[in-house]
This record gives C-alpha cells, sequence and structure tokens, in this order.
C-alpha cells in the first residue's frame, strides 16, 4: 500500500487485530496499516458472529450498572446472545427519552465525549450520546473508507499523506460534519476547505467556494451524499465554461490546470468536465440513490463513486470493498439483527406483534431487513430499531474473497409509501424511475393522497436549469414499472396510473430552503423530505395561490 496515511491521535487505542488467515503474509508497516481497518474483509461468518458476541457481553456489563440499561434490560446479565434476544425487547427512540432528551450524561453507561443530532420522523430532532471510545471507532472506520475508496485490489491503496479532502456534508452537530471535523485534525490529510469556513456555507456557496479552492490548491478525494456528489458535479460542470474560466488563466496557481483541463476536452471534441480539472482519487458517497447515479457520477468525475452506510447511533456500519458492489457490515460497528420485511409488514398492521428477527449468520440473499443495532463502545442503544431497510444481494463476494453477507441500503422503512396492498414504494425506486426517464430536476417529494376516494401517489417536482416541461405522469408511470414489480402488478391487475405529478415553479425549493434558515431552523431541516412530506411542507412548496389543489392525504 503506497503513501504514508495518518498521524494517530494520543487517545487512539490500536483495538483488536483481526484475523487475516487466508492472506498469510509476511507483513510491513503497510500491510499492518491494511489489516488494521480493513482485515474484518478477511473473516468468514463464524468468526464475525464471534466477535460480535464477545462485543456485546462486554457492552452487557458496562450498560446494566447505569440507570437507562437497568430501564431497557433489567437487573439480570444476559448470559448469551440467545438470552439476551430472547430477556430484551426492541426499542425505539421513545424508549430513551427523557433521558436522551434532557442531555443527562449521569444515566448514561459512560460519560458522553460530544453530543450528536439527527433527524427523526416527521423532520424532529434526535439527540445521540456519543462515548470517547465510539468517536475514536467512528473515526477509524471512516480511515477505512478511505483507504477502501483509494484502492483497485485487496492491499493496496493510493491513499497518501497530504491528500486534499472535499467535504461536503451537515455541520456540527451533526454527526457527519463531527466525523469530518475530527479527521482533518487527526489523519494527515488537508481539508480543501476548513470546517469553520464550511460550516457557515449552505449547499450551492460550498460548492461556488469550495471549486475556486479547489482550482488553486487542488482536490484528491470528496465525499457527501451521492446526491451532493452529482449536484457538485453539475455545478463544476456549469463553472467549468471557457469564458468563466479564462479569469483564472492570470493565476499562477490555476494557468496549468485550467489549460491541460481544456486541451483535454478539446482534443476529445466534447465540453470540459469537472474530472479534466480535477482528476481524484475518489469520490465517496452513501444514500439511496448511490446505485442509481453511478453512472452520471462517472461521467462528471472519470471516476465511479464509492459507497458506504452509517448511521449517528453507530457511526459507520457498513462499507463496499475494491469492487464497489455490495456493502459488507463492519463487526465492531455494533451488534446487528435484522427483522424479515414479513415481520416488519405484521407488526405496522399490529403494535403488539413483536417481530422476530435474525442474525447476518441467518440472513437470505434476496430478502429486505429492517435493521436493529445494539451499541458497543458505553453506547447506550439497545435492540434499537433504526428503521434503515437493506437487501442482501449475496452471501459472499467471491470475486473479492470475502466471505461475509453483502447488503444494499433501501431506504427508511417508514418511508415505504403503500398503495392499495401492492406495493411498498421506497425512495431508491422513485430515484431510479426519475433516472431511468432521463428527469433533470432540482428537487422533489413524492406521498400518497387520496383522490376520489383512491389511494395514488403524488410526486412534486421542480425541474433542473434547461429543462422544459413535459408530460411527466406517462413517462414515470412506465419508469416505474420498470423499476418496482408490486407497482407494475398494481398498475397492471388494476388498470390504473396510480400516479400524479405536479410540476413546481422554478426557484421552489431554493425559496423553501430560504424561508427555513430564516426561521432558524438547521441546515439539514431546510429541505423538504423525499418521501411522506406532511401537508405543511406540501402548501409552501405549492403557495397559497395553489393549496386548494392539494387532495386530503390519508
Amino acid at each position: 500500500m503506497t503513501g504514508r496515511l495518518i498521524k494517530r491521535h494520543s487517545s487512539f487505542t490500536e483495538g483488536r487485530q483481526l484475523g487475516n488467515a487466508r492472506y498469510p503474509v509476511a507483513m510491513s508497516g503497510y500491510d499492518r496499516v491494511w489489516t488494521r481497518y480493513c482485515g474484518f474483509l478477511d473473516l468468514d461468518i463464524q468468526q464475525f458472529m464471534a466477535i460480535q458476541e464477545s462485543l456485546l457481553l462486554q457492552q452487557l456489563e458496562k450498560v446494566v450498572h447505569s440507570s437507562l440499561g437497568r430501564k431497557l434490560i433489567g437487573d439480570r446479565i444476559p448470559a448469551s446472545v440467545e438470552e439476551f434476544r430472547r430477556q430484551v425487547r426492541l426499542t425505539d427512540y421513545k424508549d430513551y427519552l427523557p433521558e436522551l432528551d434532557y442531555a443527562n450524561g449521569a444515566v448514561l453507561p459512560q460519560k458522553p465525549y460530544v453530543w450528536a443530532d439527527t433527524l427523526g420522523r416527521a423532520g424532529s430532532c434526535r439527540h445521540v450520546p456519543v462515548t470517547l471510545e465510539a468517536y475514536n471507532r467512528a473515526l477509524d472506520n471512516l480511515m477505512a473508507v478511505f483507504i477502501l475508496a483509494c484502492s483497485r485490489q485487496r492491499g493496496h491503496s493510493t491513499l497518501a499523506k497530504g491528500d486534499r479532502v472535499l467535504y461536503n456534508v451537515a455541520p456540527p452537530p451533526y454527526f457527519p460534519g463531527i466525523l469530518a471535523s475530527g479527521a482533518s485534525e487527526v489523519f494527515n490529510m488537508r481539508p480543501v476547505m476548513p470546517p469553520d469556513v464550511h460550516d457557515g456555507l449552505d449547499l450551492r456557496e460550498k460548492i461556488a467556494r469550495s471549486y475556486d479552492m479547489s482550482l488553486r490548491n487542488g482536490v484528491d478525494i470528496i465525499i457527501g451524499t451521492t446526491g451532493v456528489l452529482v449536484k457538485t458535479g453539475d455545478e463544476f460542470s456549469r463553472m467549468s465554461n471557457r469564458c468563466g474560466l479564462l479569469r483564472h488563466l492570470v493565476h499562477p496557481g490555476k494557468f496549468l490546470r485550467v489549460s491541460r483541463a481544456m486541451l483535454r476536452a478539446r482534443m476529445e471534441h466534447r465540453r470540459m468536465l469537472p474530472g479534466d480539472l480535477f482528476p481524484v482519487k475518489a469520490l465517496i458517497g452513501w444514500g439511496t440513490d448511490t446505485g442509481t447515479y453511478r453512472g452520471l457520477v462517472h461521467k462528471y468525475w472519470a471516476v465511479y463513486p464509492y459507497e458506504f452506510h452509517g448511521c449517528t447511533e453507530a457511526g459507520i456500519i457498513a462499507l463496499q470493498s475494491w469492487t464497489r458492489r455490495g456493502m459488507t457490515f463492519i463487526p465492531h460497528a455494533g451488534f446487528f439483527e435484522f427483522i424479515p420485511e414479513s415481520e416488519n409488514l405484521a407488526n405496522r398492521k399490529d403494535d403488539y406483534h413483536e417481530p422476530r428477527t435474525v442474525l447476518l449468520s441467518g440472513v437470505t440473499p434476496g430478502e429486505r431487513y429492517e435493521l436493529v443495532i445494539t451499541s458497543f463502545y458505553g453506547m447506550p442503544f439497545i435492540r434499537y430499531r433504526l428503521g434503515h431497510l437493506v437487501r442482501i444481494t449475496a452471501l459472499e463476494d467471491t470475486e473479492a474473497g470475502i466471505y461475509l453477507p453483502q447488503i444494499v441500503y433501501e431506504g427508511r422503512t417508514d418511508d415505504l409509501i403503500d398503495i392499495a396492498g401492492f406495493t411498498r414504494v421506497s425512495e431508491k425506486k422513485v430515484t431510479e424511475a426519475l433516472a431511468g426517464a432521463g428527469i433533470h430536476f432540482e428537487g422533489w417529494t413524492i406521498r400518497k393522497e387520496i383522490r376520489e376516494g383512491k389511494p395514488a401517489l403524488h410526486l412534486y417536482i421542480e425541474f433542473g436549469d434547461g429543462a422544459g416541461e413535459t408530460d411527466l405522469a406517462p413517462l414515470l408511470h412506465s419508469a416505474l414499472m420498470k423499476a418496482d414489480p408490486g407497482y407494475h402488478d398494481l398498475a397492471a391487475m388494476m388498470e390504473i396510473t396510480p400516479l400524479h405529478v405536479t410540476v413546481l415553479r422554478s426557484g421552489t425549493f431554493q425559496s423553501y430552503y430560504r424561508a427555513r434558515e430564516q426561521s432558524g431552523a438547521s441546515p439539514a431541516l431546510c429541505r423538504p423530505p423525499r418521501m411522506n412530506p406532511t401537508d405543511d411542507v406540501i402548501a409552501a412548496l405549492l403557495g397559497p395561490e395553489e393549496i386548494s389543489m392539494v387532495p386530503l392525504t390519508r
């Protein structure tokens, strides 16, 4: 592995050295770095489950001595995974109130190092205490992301000391911003935009500022949600027209970069793209649309996006290997259980139904599951329902030599839209349909509404710059039929077209953002949710002159 990767912070602990039995080699310093951060990819399922059980039992010893822990698991410490799953019920955020709302560290298993915010249902804010050990482990797992994002084969990475990283993430107190600030302090990599500058800007301002800074100093790695990666590519592409670039030719730090990019684009008889100006090592993203926009990201940057999955409650929990296909769970991120989709459906119909769970060793390829986590490292969450829906794509990746189940993130279980019992439409499927129809948009949101006594899907969408209005409903209806088999069955069997589309005025989403920002909302709460927006959100998007057009929601 090339390059010196990190400068360790004094508070970091070496942690468990994971097995490398499948690839026994005499390890150099680079090999030890790879094994330390990425060695879990060498485990088989039995080794994975052994680590899970060991860390779970250690966690239970810590939790039971806190008042919140006793509230959740009782006074008796389970002696095994099986006993733990029998004795302790599933929980959700309301089971941690009022303790977490009051930010009372005295009732927690360990004193928090920092409090992080995350979004709950309907835009509510949740508070998550993060211990120092959990924070350090999250940074370790972020280092694994950087190493693997810059790799193309096992044991090799182009990540190097001094690499320049552009973070386009939500600022503190949101966990991505906390980790970005920590990484800037701990890792031997340079932020393109200092956190104190980055955190005070909205997305458009960040992109404009980062464009100028990247022209001056370069950028090696870009990290943000995949939607932000696409938006950054789109905006960088617009700013990279010849007229706009001429002013940069007078700056000595920018002249060579701009002139080379212009020459490359001219020789290939095409317009200039961000990848011409910024030949990045890696683009790191997350979210339901990562797979959908993989090709578009590559078009802009000449690099395919690298994906990981995480949550504020447990940090980074799964990541891709160098093959950039499915993601692999990290055994030391938290204890994982999986609620089969059929059990989730039964629970939605009957609140008193306690869903059964399976462990990673019992998942089935092709099935979807709701993810349940139990914290490690003194964090408070016990059999906690994240609401994340994942699909098991395979039980192993034989090409990469990874013998653990592979997953993709499908969305949130509470964001699924049930239509007539035929289908549960997810954000991922809507995104796939929009991409399949070639729709360029500024923003969109979709929900179920009741029209003439019948359930319908209603998409509210603002076209992107330069996109003209068209009859979207038939186009997207066909695309959804291809993307979602359940939607296809609904439309075919009922002989209906359940999708309705409202095209919003240009600037609608930006106006909504500005209005929320002026009201004092944090940046993460300034954007409308894509799935299941409330009547108030729709009213704000449409404006008073059109609100009478909105049907009642169920």
